[in-house]
């Protein structure tokens, strides 16, 4: 038999080209290439933009100047940063150049209106008459050292303090309800929270005006303004504080349910403290509605040049609409004195936002100095409740060290106590030693008093201490009281290897010391062949 081996031929493979690293593509930060970049792309469409309105198209215009250089600038950016980088990384730099492009117009429109109106009312400001005094005594041909807007700024803090007191409350609770409780109804409310979202304000203005005033018969004043306002700010605040609740995890949910607390209490501890930096946002959205309403006010607390605390009697006036009757005139100095009027009512909003951030601005868990020590100095009591419940109870005997030092074998003492004797001496129990079966002894009376030893050292003395030693501070219960002409009722019997100490449940406190006292049992009946 022939055997043929077979050796395979080698087969020749191609090498395998080195594998380069993975580098990590930089996210965020300037780098050199990215601001060459963007200043290229910005010079580029700078150039083209001349171009095609100076020399190459009949474009005219500097708002279309702005837009053909920003979408020329974008394309030259896309440009350049993909000679460098992949189409990834090109599509996160154009967009972030449109995220702070957006961003930058924002904050200078805000820039534009805030710094508008304080140069405009700059010549009002600068006199302090101006927040305290109102316009009663003053009028449009006076200078601007006559007269303020001390009026409107107390309407302003009364209507907006009512509409807080009427839209807080009922705006928290009806969007717990719509997060807590879904159904149809819910369903229904949410639909009618958005419409009220788009509902023009001199609608509600028009409401409270036909019902408190034509239909009731009340007269214009700052609380029928507060409700007209209170309108305009209830949907914001349920529609603001409703999205927010959504956001709470409902893992809390489930953990305070899962410990057994009601749904009140969950929302209440859980929820509501979790979702307390949102609600403050939502409270400040409705606010900011509900305090530069103008044509509600107007219709419902009318019109006054004086000063008014009452709102519920006379005419109001808040700052909008002292704004609005400011400006409408051609005098220059009741023009000043609307645009500071207009600054002072932008800086009222800014204290409530900040008012309003310092209570809610907190996260979840996170507590004041205050509470923080008043949470350490609970959590040491509770600390200290709970050593003392842990801690071993006192027992007459520990260790033998009371037994032995007194000469009584700790492992045959029973459920008896130390008794102050007539003359001094200390007795256990009350009886004299007398023999029992299974090599256990009974006590009985001793005159005299005298320290009698109980029993004979041995496991079953020891188990028999042990399983009668009550615990600390638990009394023993007592036996029932004998009636006349009976004997006094003996407890259940003693094992065999238990030793007795006057009586099974004699004592009134077997866990006592000295001071207590013992009801001596009636003496066993002998058995038979035995004699006293």
């Amino acid at each position: 038999m022939t055997v043929v081996e077979e050796i395979a031929a080698p087969v020749e493979t191609e090498p395998v080209a080195a594998r380069l690293p993975d580098v990590p593509r930089r996210i965020g930060g300037p780098t050199r290439s990215g601001v060459l970049a963007l200043c290229g792309a910005a010079v580029s469409a700078l150039c083209v933009s001349v171009l095609l309105f100076g020399e190459l198209a009949p474009f005219s215009g500097a708002l279309g100047f702005a837009v053909t250089w920003y979408v020329v600038f974008l394309t030259v950016y896309g440009v350049l940063t993909g000679l460098e980088e992949n189409g990834q990384a090109v599509r996160d730099r154009v967009m972030t150049v449109v995220l702070w492009t957006a961003a930058g117009l924002l904050f200078s429109a805000l820039a534009l209106v805030v710094g508008f109106t304080l140069w405009r009312g700059r010549e009002a400001l600068t006199y302090l008459n101006f927040f305290h005094q109102d316009m009663q005594a003053a009028g449009p041909l006076d200078p601007l050292g006559v007269g303020g807007v001390a009026h409107a700024m107390t309407g302003t803090l009364i209507m907006i303090t009512i509409a807080l007191l009427i839209t807080v409350p009922l705006g928290l609770a009806c969007a717990v309800y719509l997060n807590q409780i879904p159904g149809r109804f819910s369903r229904f409310v949410r639909t009618i929270v958005e419409a009220m979202t788009a509902l023009p304000s001199i609608v509600a203005g028009l409401m409270v005006y036909a019902v408190w005033v034509l239909q009731l018969g009340m007269e214009k004043s700052g609380l029928a303004a507060g409700f007209a306002i209170s309108v305009m700010m209830l949907p914001i605040v349920i529609r603001a504080a409703d999205v927010v609740l959504r956001l709470v995890p409902g893992t809390l949910t489930e953990a305070a349910e899962a410990l057994g607390a009601p749904r009140w209490r969950t929302v209440w501890h859980v929820v509501l403290p979790t979702a307390r930096s949102g609600l403050a946002t939502a409270v400040i959205l409705g606010t900011a509605r509900g305090i530069g309403e103008t044509s509600p006010v107007l219709l419902t607390a009318g019109f006054t040049a004086a000063t008014n605390y009452d709102p519920l009697h006379g005419p109001m006036i808040s700052l909008p609409l002292a704004v609005f009757s400011f400006v409408r005139s051609p005098e220059p100095a009741m023009i000043a004195r609307g645009f500071g009027a207009a600054a002072v009512l932008m800086a009222l909003v800014l204290v409530l936002f900040v008012i309003a951030r310092v209570i809610g601005g907190r996260g979840p868990g996170q507590q004041t100095r205050r509470q923080s020590r008043r949470t350490t100095r609970a959590s040491r009591r509770d600390a200290a409740r709970f050593d003392e419940l842990r801690a071993p109870g006192l027992s007459l005997f520990e260790n033998g060290e009371s037994a032995n030092g007194g000469g009584v074998d700790a492992g045959v003492v029973d459920a008896g106590v130390i008794d102050d004797a007539p003359d001094g001496a200390e007795a256990i129990g009350t009886g004299a030693v007398d023999d029992m079966p299974g090599g256990t002894e009974a006590v009985h009376d001793v005159p005299g008093g005298a320290k009698v030893a109980v029993g004979e050292p041995g496991a079953g003395s020891a188990a028999a201490a042990s399983a009668h030693e009550p615990a600390a501070g638990i009394p023993a219960p007592e036996p029932p009281a004998a009636a006349d002409g009976e004997p006094a009722p003996q407890g259940p019997p003693a094992p065999d290897d238990e030793s007795v100490t006057g009586g099974a449940g004699g004592n009134e406190n077997p866990a006592g010391g000295r001071g207590s006292t013992h009801r001596p049992a009636a003496d066993p009946a002998p058995a038979p062949g035995e004699t006293d």
